[in-house]
């Protein structure tokens, strides 16, 4: 039998984790986070004050310090250099002694990008950003189409069943978009959002990133890491970032480690931030979830769909067309990329059919004869210039 003190630090050990889930609505084992000391710009102790603030506001993280020595009550793994602190946190991911870890560098093969969270300005929303480090892909829209795929990873394992999906309005965006869409016709399942423009779609604008229209922006890495500066900093000029939850967890089809990236300039409040956002991520079993997505995308021409893109967008840039002789063309065509603009235009000329490139209020626009219009629209579908008007985001 054990004595009477065994005996009373048990029930009063199960009191306190009872007393813990009441305050946290959340019951069971505490989940381990690594968080990297070496390397911040504000210093240790603005890492070591985030952490502390971790602790304390979710009961059921468990913070492992990795680097030097600190006066704290947290756990400490020691590593005194920059080479020996990774090699550590890599040891200590590949033994599941932490789920996750958060560092402010880290260098990732190419094939994985990291997926920020934000929180946006105009309503106070939290909006994930897909995606703000890392090489998802060598070529822009097959790494937007992928980079699409893993914000609706992170989303799912942070909670959100069904999220929305928007494509920021940059180079590539109508060829990414005609991409998803042919994916979702498939059957892969793809919850696109609405702009809040009043020409609507799934393209999105400024003012969908200041509101936050959908749950995931998609958008090519290096814009990206810019509105994670814009969105972190905007307050304090750029040398603090202040608010949001950091760069996020780093997602590739065959990356198996749970590494969150934080900036260098990150204050503790981001910190503390990035610890959650690791430690909802890992409760969420995010590697489960990336395994069914890309095995699902997979099974729906993923694969497919990004090949024949670039094959059939390096053969339009082969060919040599002869212009139709000119007409006035007073009808627009829009939802073309600016890429893939003076390609679309050689298209039509291909079908005998006159048409000018020019910039709308909206983007890049075609322009054709009133009476060439709806034969226009046809061909650029057909040849996937521009998505279906009868697609719905």
């Amino acid at each position: 039998m054990l004595d009477s003190k065994k005996t009373k630090k048990i029930v009063g050990d199960i009191f306190i984790d009872i007393a813990n889930g009441i305050e946290s609505g959340k019951f069971g084992e505490k989940i381990k986070i690594g968080l990297t000391t070496i390397g911040c710009e504000h210093g240790v102790d603005n890492l070591l004050k985030g952490a502390e603030l971790a602790s304390k506001k979710y009961p059921n993280i468990e913070i492992v310090l990795i680097g030097p020595k600190l006066d704290t009550s947290l756990n400490i793994i020691e590593a005194k250099t920059e080479e020996k602190m990774y090699k550590k946190m890599e040891e200590l991911l590949d033994k599941d002694y932490i789920q996750a870890c958060v560092t402010m560098h880290y260098n990732f093969p190419i094939g994985v990008s990291t997926v920020g969270k934000v929180i946006t300005p105009g309503l106070g929303k939290d909006m994930f950003i897909a995606t703000t480090t890392g090489t998802t892909a060598a070529n822009r829209i097959e790494a937007m189409i992928k980079n699409t795929i893993n914000g609706i990873i992170t989303a799912k394992a942070s909670g959100i069943d069904n999220p929305t999906i928007g494509i920021l309005n940059v180079d590539g965006a109508n060829q990414v978009e005609i991409a998803l869409k042919k994916l979702k016709e498939n059957g892969y399942s793809i919850n696109f959002g609405e702009t809040l423009r009043s020409d609507g779609g799934c393209i999105m604008r400024g003012n969908d990133l200041l509101a936050g229209s959908v749950d995931v922006m998609v958008t090519d890495t290096l814009t990206g890491n810019i509105l994670m500066k814009m969105f972190s900093s905007f307050t304090t000029g750029g040398s603090y970032e202040s608010s949001g939850y950091g760069y996020g967890p780093g997602i590739g089809e065959n990356f198996n480690r749970n590494i969150l990236i934080l900036s260098r300039a990150s204050g503790s409040p981001v910190v503390s931030n990035a610890l959650e956002y690791g430690m909802n991520v890992s409760k969420g079993n995010i590697d489960d979830i990336k395994k069914y997505e890309y095995t699902e995308a997979n099974k729906y021409g993923l694969k497919d769909i990004i090949k024949n893109i670039t094959i059939e967008k390096d053969k339009e840039k082969s060919r040599k067309i002869k212009m139709p002789e000119k007409e006035i063309v007073t009808s627009q065509i829009s939802g073309i990329d600016i890429m893939d603009l003076e390609n679309a235009v050689k298209i039509l000329w291909q079908e005998k059919i006159y048409a000018e490139s020019g910039m709308g209020c909206t983007g890049p626009i075609i322009l054709v004869s009133d009476d060439k219009l709806e034969k226009s629209v046809t061909v650029l579908i057909d040849k996937g210039f521009i998505a279906s008007e009868k697609e719905n985001c």
